[in-house]
């Protein structure tokens, strides 16, 4: 008798042990490293970053929580955040694909020229497009959203920029592999630099100019840096974007509990990239404000002289199809299913 009654006590604590380790893991909390470039005041970590994180967090009843890294606190350069995340020394980042050169070119389609009316069109492209051609890219990582900035334009020191002509001989920066290829198709001479390095290289002359869309400008003061903005008429695509990601480690997504996996997965694609890129474009205004106020010349480029960049870039579709080509992928088909995704989405 005795020894039923401490049989069926084990019994019972075993079961006791085996709820509790459900409930620990039903329970679990996770705190996931993000880690990105900008200083914590720019548009994108304040207006798309933190209400991801406030959404998890609230939706998984405080269970996920973002812990922000802003400016590269963690160490390492703008174009070592994508490793960061595929090795694992991070959860996620928020960065640019384009800062690792040639390494997304599937992708890269969205940074061609006069291709984008809108960041939100683009976004919402960018994830779809993704889907069908591009998953290979990513692997060892969960894409969240892809996303484009708002028009991208030429900001210059000393000398405004009205025709293709007036580019000759400029020395002008450029965030990407794409645009740096762009400037030099145009007939400027492109330089790369990091964001952070762009205010002083203008000063000094380093740099007579540079490619960046009105978001920026604020958080780093370079309309201080400028007297000239040339725009594009908006009857034709802005001259340039750059794509952006927020990726998680493939690994640590898969090892979170299945409530959790789902708590990421309502927050991100589609969804979420179309909400990114609503805020880039209606950071526009904001960040065009403080050059209008201290009096800089802002001059838009009129779509017949727009209509002459466009022919001589048109090199770089001819050269992205041609590569695109080369990796066995049907790059005329692509470039059109890019354009037809846009064309979509276009409000």
């Amino acid at each position: 008798m005795k020894t039923r009654l401490i049989r069926r006590g084990c019994a019972l604590l075993l079961l006791l042990l085996a709820a509790g380790l459900m409930g620990s893991a039903q329970a679990q909390q996770v705190t996931l490293k993000v880690h990105h470039f900008w200083n914590p005041q720019a548009m994108p970590p304040t207006r798309i970053l933190k209400p991801w994180c406030d959404r998890i967090a609230a939706e998984s009843n405080q269970r996920l929580k973002c812990q922000v890294f802003p400016a590269m606190q963690l160490g390492g350069t703008p174009a070592q955040l994508i490793d960061q995340a595929k090795d694992g020394v991070v959860d996620i980042v928020f960065t640019l694909p384009g800062y690792t050169a040639g390494r997304f070119p599937v992708m890269e389609v969205f940074e061609l020229p006069f291709m984008t009316h809108s960041a939100e069109a683009g976004a919402r492209a960018a994830w779809d497009f993704h889907a069908k051609y591009a998953q290979r890219e990513f692997g060892g990582l969960k894409p969240l959203l892809f996303s484009l900035h708002d028009e991208g334009y030429l900001h210059t020191r000393d000398k405004p920029v009205k025709t293709l002509a007036d580019l000759k001989g400029l020395k002008l920066r450029a965030p990407t592999r794409m645009t740096n290829k762009l400037l030099a198709t145009l007939g400027a001479t492109p330089v790369a630099m990091p964001l952070p390095a762009v205010a002083e290289a203008v000063n000094k002359g380093v740099i007579d100019g540079f490619l960046l869309p009105w978001e920026v400008m604020p958080s780093v003061k370079l309309q201080e840096m400028v007297k000239f903005h040339a725009e594009t008429d908006p009857a034709r695509p802005a001259l340039y974007s750059a794509l952006f990601v927020l990726a998680m480690n493939a690994a640590k997504y898969q090892s979170l509990p299945p409530d959790l996996k789902a708590v990421i997965d309502r927050n991100s694609g589609a969804g979420l990239s179309a909400q990114a890129g609503k805020a880039w474009d209606e950071s526009q205004a904001v960040g065009r404000l403080p050059a209008v106020e201290r009096g800089n010349r802002l001059h838009t480029i009129p779509a017949t002289e727009i209509d002459q960049w466009i022919e001589a870039s048109a090199p770089l579709y001819a050269e992205w199809v041609a590569g695109m080509n080369k990796l066995g992928l049907p790059g005329q088909q692509m470039l059109q299913d890019a354009r037809d995704l846009l064309a979509k989405y276009k409000k």
